[in-house]
């Protein structure tokens, strides 16, 4: 098969597509190297401070550098000006004395004069190699020839400008390039008028400034190599110094990284007795008394949870003797005198409450003391909603509250632990028919491939701004003089919070004053997975809100001040969508 040729259609697109390929490489390279550097500038303080100082030292240093470097050319320049003029003088003084003999610019001699003149003003030798150049012309006069010191054609160099304002009578200058003798050099060119008998000669002056060039050209070069030089020493003097600041605080940073990691031992080493020190010191004091602290602080918890779990089994024993009293008591009730009965009915409900709140001190200290175990197995969520419903049908009923169940008919399998997410749903239903105002409560129950979610909605007095937040706190109360209607220990929104963490869900409350509260349960399907997202919506899809916000994959935009909800996952706090 032979190839196409270099000019057809079919290797145009090749070389076009190979031009787009380099070009995106090259983009890409580019854009690299800049986030590169922008992290490198946003991360490193001395990287920042290096950088503006030599910066700012290079627009000093330039600056110093072109005002110095200009001084000295015009130095140079005004001192050949000075020597030229005077030369110009001298030889305008000569010349005239020369010409003063002739009264006609016919004369035979005169042009012999001219010629002679022309030698003796260059130096006395034609062909005299010092590089100036001294020419007279006599523009008015056709039959004077115009001559030069050495034989060159300067016509080129004097410009027409020039000639005229030394026609006029004046001493005029000018700087032009040109080539004299087969070398382009720069010239500064002098003319004067020469007054005779007969009428006014033209004297000029061509000096090189090629020396002047070159001195000047060498000390812009000492200049800038002296400039580049100050430049770099200020450059390493910043980054010594900026070291000597940066190294003790990259080292405080790390030290502070070790104390958050728990590696409360850790300490900065104090060198010298100056003000880096004297912050290594500090440092380290306030690292020795947050240890101390928190040790402190860890010896006080471990003692509490410790001696609430104490209180809590030596309770069990003069408590089932009560419990034992109590139960003969309540059984013979009906034989005593009415006001005793009922003493009795309130001995035996109190009782009741007393073991509910003996049994959830014990499980919160079992989980703050770290030592709570997640039984997982595959599950049927279904049944145990089913089940929370009809274990708690008769308080509902008793206060007028109707449990409505949205669940789906076919199993709903996740590998959890069952006596702990019924203990969650048997908390949260409780709580929605406390609160729910003799109005519905909802319970539903969705899946999708990653995680399982419970809802449990009450249409009652709601939760206000910056409540949702507090829910979960052990004994709070939205209204502390509102009685307890379910006998509730006020643990229970605190442990079904610690289940759904020992699980890795989340547990999460919303709210709105007059529209009620929902509650949301997300388990993943499989032990151990992570959470990234629920399957059903936190905020409730009836919701009204005041400014009717947008809707945002199914889940409401909540503003601060408005109706809240707060998100509370596992304990590392990762999860996709927060709602505040």
């Amino acid at each position: 098969m032979t190839s196409p040729p270099p000019d057809s259609p079919t290797a145009a697109s090749r070389r076009l597509h190979a031009a787009r390929v380099l070009w995106r490489a090259l983009a890409a390279w580019s854009a690299g190297l800049v986030a590169g550097l922008h992290q490198t500038w946003r991360r490193s303080l001395q990287v920042r401070v290096v950088t503006i100082t030599l910066v700012a030292s290079s627009l000093l240093v330039g600056g110093f550098a072109y005002l110095i470097a200009d001084k000295i050319t015009n130095i140079l320049l005004e001192s050949a000006e000075t020597d030229v003029l005077l030369r110009l003088q001298n030889g305008s003084e000569y010349a005239s004395k020369q010409f003063g003999l002739y009264s006609q610019p016919q004369e035979a001699q005169l042009q012999d004069t001219i010629d002679g003149t022309v030698n003796y003003l260059a130096g006395g030798d034609p062909a005299q190699t010092s590089g100036v150049v001294v020419a007279i012309t006599a523009d008015r006069y056709t039959g004077i020839k115009p001559r030069t010191s050495p034989d060159v054609q300067v016509r080129p160099l004097i410009s027409p400008e020039l000639r005229a304002s030394v026609a006029a009578g004046n001493v005029a200058h000018q700087i032009r390039t040109g080539t004299l003798g087969g070398q382009r050099t720069k010239y500064l060119v002098y003319g004067s008028p020469v007054p005779t008998r007969f009428g006014q000669l033209e004297l000029y002056y061509l000096v090189p400034l090629a020396r002047q060039d070159a001195t000047a050209a060498d000390a812009r070069a000492t200049v800038v190599a002296t400039g580049v030089a100050l430049v770099l020493l200020l450059g390493l003097l910043a980054a010594l110094v900026t070291r000597l600041v940066v190294t003790p605080v990259r080292v405080a940073a790390r030290t502070a990284q070790r104390l958050s990691a728990g590696l409360l031992d850790q300490r900065m080493a104090v060198n010298g007795e100056d003000d880096l020190a004297l912050l290594a010191a500090s440092f380290n004091q306030m690292a020795t008394n947050l240890q101390r602290q928190i040790l402190r602080l860890e010896e006080m918890s471990r003692l509490q949870r410790r001696f609430t779990s104490d209180v809590s089994h030596e309770l069990r024993t003069p408590l089932t003797t009560v419990r034992m009293a109590a139960d003969l008591i309540f059984a013979e009730r009906d034989e005593f005198d009415p006001a005793v009965a009922r003493s009795a009915e309130l001995l035996q409900a109190e009782l009741d409450r007393f073991e509910e709140l003996l049994t959830d001190l014990l499980e919160i200290s079992r989980f703050d003391a770290g030592f709570a175990m997640l039984d997982s197995e595959p599950t049927d969520l279904v049944p145990v909603v089913h089940r929370v419903a009809e274990r708690l049908g008769g308080l509902a009923e008793r206060v007028g509250v109707t449990i409505e169940l949205d669940v789906p008919a076919t199993p709903v399998i996740a590998e959890v632990d069952p006596r702990r997410v019924e203990r969650v749903l048997r908390n949260l239903v409780g709580n929605a028919v406390e609160h729910g105002e003799a109005k519905p409560v909802l319970i539903t129950l969705g899946m999708d491939e990653n995680a399982v979610a419970i809802t449990v909605r009450d249409h009652g007095v709601g939760l206000k701004p910056g409540e949702e937040k507090l829910v979960f706190n052990r004994f709070w109360r939205a209204d502390p003089s509102r009685a307890r209607q379910t006998g509730g220990t006020g643990l229970g929104l605190s442990i079904s919070l610690e289940d759904a963490r020992l699980h890795g869900g989340w547990l999460e409350a919303w709210g709105a004053p007059g529209q009620g509260a929902q509650f949301r349960l997300t388990l993943p399907a499989r032990a151990g997975d992570r959470l990234t997202t629920s399957p059903l919506r936190l905020v409730p899809a009836d919701v009204t809100l005041p400014f009717g916000g947008p809707r945002d994959g199914g889940l409401l935009a909540i503003g601060r001040g408005s109706a809240g909800a707060l998100s509370i996952g596992p304990a590392d706090g990762d999860r996709a969508e927060v709602t505040s």
